[in-house]
C-alpha cells in the first residue's frame, strides 16, 4: 500500500510540473521577433517528438521518434521536414523513449535510442538504452537492436537526455529532475547483465534532452525554459536564447558543430536552428580514437533534496522568478502528497 501511495503521489507531482509547463507559466528567454522555424514535421505519424539526432553519416538527415504510446521506431527527416524512412526496431520495447543520441564507431554510424523515461521516479527496476547501427540507405527497414539495461547507483531516477561523446565513445544520461545529475554508464558496456550509472556532475533543472558536440569539446542540455552550454560537467560556457515552444522536448548539435537544432512535442511540430556563439563551436578537428575519459570522475550521489551554491562554478539554477514558480509547485505537490496519503489510510 505505501509503494502505490508513493507512486501516487510521484505521478501527481509530475502532473503539477506538466500543468505549469502547458501553461507557460515558466520563465523563458527572450527570442528575436522574426525567429522562424527550420522546417515542421510533416508526417502525421510523428506526434510527440522526444528526441532528435542528427546522422553522422547522410548529410541534412536528422533522426526522430516518438514519446511513449508508439511502438519501437524512429524516422529519417530531411531538412524540409519530410520524412525520407521510416525504421522498425527489433529486439526493442518503448516503454518510455524519451531521447536518442548518434555516434560513429569503427567508421560506422550508430545511433542511440533511450528507453529511460519514468514519471513515478524510480518504480522501474531498470531502465534501457538500445543500440543499432544506422542504416546505409534510407529506405523502409526492420533494423536489429542489442539492448542495455542500466541502473542508477543512488536510485531511481527520471531522464530525459541521453548523450555520447565522440572522443571516448562514453554514454551519458541527464536526469530530469529539480536538482538534476549527469550520470556516466561504464566504460564498457554489457548487454548480459544491469549496467550502473554513477553521477558525475550537476544538470540544470527540468533537463529534457542533451547532445555532445560533434567534436567532443562541449556539450548542451535543454531544458523546458532554456539551453546551456558546458565544456565539461559544471563547467558553464554560457546559456542561449531559445525558442519558446509548447513543450521543449530534443536538442541536437548540426554536423557542423556550428548550430543547435532544437524541435518540440505535438503534431507538425516545429524544429528550429540556433547559431552557436563565436566561443563555442567546435573546432572542426576530428576527434581522437575513442579511449576511457580522464576528465569525467563519479561524484558523490545528491539527493532531489540537495541545495549545493553553484555560483561559484556559473550557477545552472532558475531564476528567482522560476525559484519562485517550482517552490509554488513543491508546496502544491506537499499539499497532493497529504491528501493522498490521509485518503488511503
Amino acid at each position: 500500500m505505501a509503494v502505490k501511495r508513493g507512486r501516487a503521489a510521484a505521478a501527481m507531482v509530475t502532473t503539477l510540473i506538466a500543468l505549469v509547463t502547458l501553461l507557460g507559466v515558466g520563465p523563458r528567454p527572450a527570442v528575436a521577433d522574426d525567429e522562424k522555424a527550420l522546417f515542421h514535421f510533416r508526417d502525421a505519424r510523428i506526434t510527440e517528438s522526444s528526441g532528435l539526432a542528427m546522422s553522422p553519416t547522410h548529410p541534412g538527415i536528422v533522426y526522430t521518434h516518438n514519446d511513449s504510446g508508439d511502438g519501437p521506431r524512429f524516422f529519417a527527416v530531411d531538412m524540409r521536414g519530410r520524412t525520407k524512412a521510416t525504421f522498425d526496431v527489433a529486439g526493442a520495447v518503448a516503454r518510455d523513449w524519451e531521447a536518442m543520441a548518434a555516434s560513429v564507431e569503427n567508421g560506422h554510424g550508430v545511433l542511440w535510442l533511450a528507453d529511460i523515461g519514468d514519471n513515478l521516479e524510480g518504480a522501474w527496476p531498470d531502465v534501457s538504452i538500445y543500440k543499432v547501427v544506422e542504416p546505409t540507405t534510407l529506405r523502409d527497414a526492420t533494423v536489429q537492436a542489442v539492448r542495455y539495461r542500466f541502473r542508477y547507483a543512488g536510485g531511481g531516477r527520471n531522464a530525459e537526455g541521453v548523450m555520447v561523446n565522440p572522443r571516448t565513445g562514453r554514454l551519458y544520461v541527464i536526469s530530469k529532475e529539480f536538482s538534476g545529475s549527469i550520470y556516466a554508464a561504464p566504460r564498457q558496456l554489457r548487454s548480459d547483465r544491469v549496467n550502473i550509472l554513477k553521477r558525475v556532475g550537476s544538470a540544470p533543472i527540468m533537463a529534457t534532452d542533451a547532445a555532445y558536440a560533434p567534436d567532443g569539446s562541449s556539450f548542451v542540455i535543454r531544458t523546458y525554459f532554456s539551453a546551456s552550454l558546458f565544456r565539461a560537467p559544471d563547467d558553464l560556457i554560457a546559456k542561449l536564447d531559445v525558442p519558446s515552444l509548447a513543450q521543449s522536448e530534443s536538442i541536437t548539435y548540426t554536423r557542423d558543430g556550428k548550430s543547435l537544432l532544437t524541435g518540440s512535442e505535438g503534431r507538425h511540430s516545429p524544429v528550429y536552428e540556433i547559431p552557436l556563439p563565436a566561443d563555442a563551436i567546435p573546432t572542426q578537428s576530428p576527434p581522437p580514437t575513442p579511449q576511457p575519459s580522464a576528465a569525467l570522475k563519479p561524484v558523490a550521489e545528491t539527493s532531489a533534496n540537495d541545495t549545493t551554491n553553484d555560483t561559484a562554478n556559473g550557477s545552472t539554477g532558475p531564476s528567482p522568478t522560476g525559484l519562485l514558480l517550482w517552490v509554488s509547485v513543491a508546496l502544491a505537490a506537499i499539499a497532493a502528497i497529504t491528501f493522498i496519503a490521509r485518503r488511503a489510510r
